[in-house]
């Protein structure tokens, strides 16, 4: 019986050794290396404070532990962070910040003519609990939260960019979320007469209805 287990499991082996799986950061040709290819990659500058966060992210997540001198490909983010107060309370208080982030990327070759080769969309959602009694706690808690949100989609875009040199697929274009609009009854009619309308949160929701306040931080959009 044991020397039975012992051939399926060596057959079992060769099987899995010819189903072509290889690490995603592993080498593309044996003359190739994806973790050489992503370090090529320079970053370009992303606007704002939180666009700081997110370039450190994506400079450390491509070039990993080897020495960061791209040359090859420049990497240009178009990011926006937006943070909503919800968990309303009686006094008119939130319990909850939470933050939907987002982001655009675009790789294009460094040459006297750049050459668009791919871009994508990566998108996160996180938050953290309020304590407004605490104002330098909550301020740490936002601080962090721009790190948490900056990482999760400095990897995914990491990861989006990987699978492209591996198969050279594009990735799927986010559609935009087709929101449904609201009257606004607190706010004035446009020059026209026509009624002030608002669009709802992504979780159909009005702002009004739910007590909910918006406040976004964002890099420059693309031309």
């Amino acid at each position: 019986m044991s020397d039975r287990r012992g051939t399926f499991l060596l057959t079992a082996c060769l099987f899995l050794g010819g189903c072509g799986f290889t690490p995603l950061y592993g080498k593309l040709t044996p003359k190739t290396d994806m973790s050489e290819e992503l370090a090529q990659i320079y970053v370009d500058n992303i606007p704002g404070r939180y666009g700081q966060l997110l370039r450190l992210a994506l400079q450390k997540n491509l070039a990993g532990a080897g020495p960061e001198d791209p040359h090859k490909y420049m990497l240009k983010v178009y990011s926006g962070m937006n943070e909503e107060a919800v968990d309303i309370h009686q006094d008119n208080t939130s319990g909850r910040t939470r933050s939907t982030g987002s982001a655009h990327w675009v790789l294009i070759t460094v040459d006297q003519n750049p050459r668009l080769l791919a871009q994508g969309d990566a998108t996160t959602l996180d938050g953290f609990n309020t304590t407004f009694e605490q104002y330098f706690a909550q301020t740490l808690n936002d601080e962090t939260l721009q790190a948490r949100v900056s990482d999760t989609l400095a990897q995914t875009v990491t990861q989006q960019i990987a699978i492209w040199f591996r198969n050279h697929n594009m990735p799927e274009k986010a559609a935009p979320d087709e929101l449904p609009r609201y009257l606004n009854t607190d706010r004035m009619p446009d020059d026209n007469g026509n009624a002030a309308t608002d669009r709802t949160g992504v979780d159909g929701f009005p702002a009004s209805a739910t007590g909910r306040l918006s406040r976004g931080t964002s890099s420059a959009t693309p031309q």
